[in-house]
């Protein structure tokens, strides 16, 4: 295109020099010449104003040339406050993102035939990843941390006293107590023989074996009795007593220091370090094989629930128009947050990238994507030229002439 442009104007040089030298023998060649000198001077007039944007005319440090070279770092700048101003707006991205439907466009991808099994692939070669990356010392290390934290360290005695207190003023525990006072009754009922064997060890040895028998089948007839009352009656004193029992453990749970104290000697006792240690262990390893078994079968019973959760999830997104709203506000909100809150970052991203560039270079690479229009305008300059000096020097022949 340079080429281009360059031939035409030696044409019009060429033109130009022919056309002054016969205009006195031919003077219609004086609109020729001056339609050529128009044309030189307008292409020479957009070669010096295409050139000045990329580099010094002819080597020489004329002011106000080689704009690119010489204000790059700004012209970065401007570029990237123009980016953050016109394009990293909270408004411009949540109305690009309202209008995008992109709720709907990605359930419909997900609940599309290969959907659900690219979301479980792809999850698993994270898992993998993850599992990978991981070091099991340190998950181990930050499970046994948040046992401690939220397990160990509270005090044991007082939510487990509100919890006790709960349940047991709402009667839960009592079907517990059926079941204990059914046992005991099955047990009487299938022990008259050891009852009796009982009796009869602790009886003197100068008292007759009848006399044992008497007494053992009057115990357990008395026993048996006593185990009937309880387990037919709901409101018996023994019932009565064991739920005055149990709520005032209940209270002394939550409030009573000495039983607080016996609270946390049991959870010491059950939950040392060893344990502690064994439990985060057991934990971690139980999670990693059961996720790693599952990823690695695409047909487990973990992968087909995930991949049916992820078909009904994108049908609902598809459907649900709350939902989906729902989901679109997230997201514009989301990406305004982070547009509002790291615009500056973005942006300055162009501005540091264009400030590393070289001079030279970044205004050879911006010539050569619009250099070809700029030639452009050196060829249209000469056209335009050659007629507005063929007009200007017409109009003035004809004025003056």
């Amino acid at each position: 295109m340079k080429s281009v442009a360059l031939a035409l104007l030696i044409v019009m040089a060429v033109v130009f020099a022919a056309a002054f030298a016969l205009q006195k023998q031919y003077p219609w060649l004086e609109y020729v010449r001056a339609a050529a000198e128009g044309g030189m001077v307008g292409a020479l007039a957009d070669w010096f104003a295409v050139t000045a944007l990329f580099k010094y005319p002819m080597g020489l440090k004329i002011p106000h040339t080689a704009i690119i070279p010489r204000r790059k770092d700004q012209i970065g700048a401007s570029l990237g406050e123009f980016v953050e101003t016109n394009f990293l707006s909270e408004q411009v991205v949540q109305e690009k993102l309202a209008s995008l439907d992109i709720a709907r466009k990605a359930g419909a991808w997900l609940a599309s035939p290969g959907g659900p099994e690219r979301v479980a692939k792809e999850g698993s070669a994270l898992i993998r990843g993850a599992f990978t990356v991981l070091n099991d010392d340190d998950v181990q290390a930050v499970i046994e941390g948040m046992v401690r934290k939220h397990l160990l360290t509270p005090p044991w005695g007082p939510p487990v006293g509100r919890m006790a207190e709960r349940i047991f003023a709402e009667g839960h525990h009592h079907k517990l107590v059926d079941m204990l006072v059914d046992r005991a009754a099955d047990w009487v009922q299938a022990n008259h023989t050891t009852v009796n064997r009982l009796v009869s060890d602790r009886s003197p040895l100068w008292v007759p074996s009848f006399v044992d028998d008497m007494v053992g089948d009057r115990v357990y007839h008395e026993i048996s009795k006593f185990v009937r009352a309880v387990q037919k009656d709901p409101h018996h004193q023994v019932r009565q007593s064991i739920d005055a029992y149990l709520a005032d453990l209940a209270h002394d749970l939550q409030y009573e220091p000495v039983m607080i104290a016996r609270a946390e000697t049991i959870k010491a006792q059950v939950l040392g370090d060893p344990e502690v240690r064994e439990l985060a262990s057991r934990v971690w390893g139980t999670i990693k094989v059961a996720l790693l078994t599952a990823v690695d079968d695409p047909d487990s019973e973990l992968t087909q629930r995930f991949k049916n959760a992820v078909w009904d999830f994108g049908a609902r997104l598809v459907k649900d128009d709350e939902l989906a709203g729902k989901v679109n506000a997230w997201i514009g909100d989301a990406a305004g947050y982070l547009v509002k809150t790291y615009r500056s970052d973005i942006a300055g991203v162009i501005t540091e990238t264009v400030a590393r560039w070289d001079a030279e270079e970044t205004s050879q690479k911006i010539e050569l994507q619009v250099g070809k229009d700029l030639q452009f305008i050196r060829i249209n300059g000469t056209v335009v030229g050659s007629l507005a000096g063929l007009a200007i020097f017409t109009v003035a022949h004809l004025v003056f002439g």
